[in-house]
């Protein structure tokens, strides 16, 4: 297979690092890594040839245009989150105008980063999600609504990525990683409380892997953009904690359960802010989708698929 010119977004991120990571060590494709700050790589992006490193801001893309036009293949992995303003513009406009700026008879494909937060159970575009999600989400949900409009669309594949965790040493944390083991010291507490609510969850490093198989099996273009939500199977909230409570050796010897009476009691009592996102996912909380993609569904190596190998991967052994 020949190599591939690259171009990736947001290599300095969590997912990004792991991708970055990954098609360096794995691939011999040519890479193109567009990041606003390289000091904030942790990997060695001089580990071998072929591998070119370009300082800039989204909101600065036309600067790489000449560049664009020769790329085989873009991973949109930056995004932004904070400022609304800005949100918009990086994630909305600068997004859309990169799609614009590469070539449809050059670019086979387009793996484009969204969030999962913006569809329903059936892999539609949530409404709640455009109308009272946060700035972060609403951004997801406007620029997926415009990425059928363009003419490179057949090429674009969509990743809906669930709840990710990843980080180390040598590669930044994700939300939800950064914070793991605060959860783990209430486990005392939660094992005893049952939560009718279920995700997904899929590792940076599993989410590397089904991008790096993607960018060598792009799908036949059919007219239409591609959507994969990105998550291993579904999980209860009640099994998460059981398998947990399992690694742990604690025992689970009675469960309340927490209802939504309970649940806004609780919000009153303890004058606890929520925003109309908040509250929807509150009532909504069974946040799963249809044939979720991850490594073993592709017959590929999983890093990750189990609670068990979370908590490992987190440094908290079995008891």
């Amino acid at each position: 297979m020949l190599p591939k010119r690259i171009f990736l977004t947001g290599a300095s991120g969590c997912i990004g690092h792991y991708i970055a990571d990954t098609l360096i060590q794995q691939t011999t494709h040519d890479l193109f890594l567009f990041v606003r700050d390289p000091q904030k790589l942790k990997f060695d992006y001089n580990a071998r040839p072929g591998i070119t490193l370009i300082q800039g801001d989204m909101q600065e893309i036309e600067r790489v245009e000449r560049l664009l036009k020769t790329i085989d293949c873009a991973i949109l992995a930056a995004t932004s989150w904070g400022d609304p303003q800005q949100t918009y513009d990086v994630n909305v406009t600068k997004t859309i105008r990169l799609m614009n700026l590469l070539d449809p008879l050059v670019c086979e494909q387009v793996i484009y980063f969204s969030t999962a937060s913006i569809l329903d159970r059936q892999n539609q575009p949530l409404p709640e999600a455009g109308e009272i999600g946060t700035d972060y989400i609403r951004s997801k949900y406007l620029c997926h609504q415009q990425i059928a409009k363009l003419s490179i669309a057949p090429q674009i594949t969509t990743v809906f990525p669930t709840l990710v965790f990843g980080g180390d040493g040598q590669k930044p944390y994700s939300h939800l990683s950064g914070g793991f083991k605060d959860v783990i010291r209430w486990m005392n507490l939660i094992r005893f409380l049952q939560v009718d609510a279920s995700f997904h969850y899929l590792h940076a490093q599993d989410i590397a892997q089904v991008v790096s198989y993607l960018v060598d099996h792009a799908p036949e273009p059919d007219g239409e953009p591609h959507e994969l939500v990105l998550g291993n199977p579904a999980l209860t909230v009640n099994q998460t904690v059981e398998e947990i409570c399992a690694h742990l050796k604690k025992r689970i010897w009675f469960r309340l359960p927490l209802s939504m009476p309970l649940a806004n009691w609780i919000i009153k009592i303890f004058h606890i802010q929520m925003a109309e996102w908040d509250r929807f996912c509150l009532n909504y909380r069974h946040f799963t989708y249809q044939n979720p993609v991850h490594p073993a569904a592709l017959d590929l190596p999983a890093y990750c698929p189990t609670i068990a190998d979370l908590l490992k991967i987190h440094g908290i052994p079995a008891r």
